[in-house]
């Protein structure tokens, strides 16, 4: 279980780069406006919100990284705390922004904390 956890952890971090990537660097370029559904404008105008949405998602992959190379019991901790922030912010989205938060950032933080909580 514990391979499992780290394994979901992982990915989840690596999901969180990923948002990090397209909010910050692609928003306004192709792959940016077709991830959201933006025209160029509205793309354009959203911008700056978006790169500081990227920044909080590269922290969130940052702590989660971090808790995967700390040692027990700073490592356990610091996984628990990233994961329930990524659930907080997937429920928050999919409440104000877009019900597809929920699956796509809520569930696998959810079963990312499901599997590390087991492992422990």
């Amino acid at each position: 279980m514990e391979i499992l956890a780290k394994v979901l952890v992982g990915l989840v971090a690596a999901l969180h780069v990923y948002i990090l990537v397209m909010e910050m660097f692609l928003w306004q370029k192709k792959p940016g406006m077709s991830f959201h559904g933006f025209d160029r404008e509205m793309a354009r105008a959203t911008a700056p919100m978006a790169a500081n949405q990227g920044l909080y998602n590269g922290f969130l992959a940052a702590g989660l990284v971090w808790g995967l190379v700390a040692g027990d019991p700073t490592g356990f901790r610091a996984q628990v705390f990233f994961l329930v922030c990524v659930i907080v912010a997937g429920v928050y989205g999919a409440v104000t922004a877009n019900v597809r938060i929920l699956v796509a950032q809520a569930l696998p933080g959810a079963l990312a904390l499901a599997a590390v909580l087991l492992a422990q």
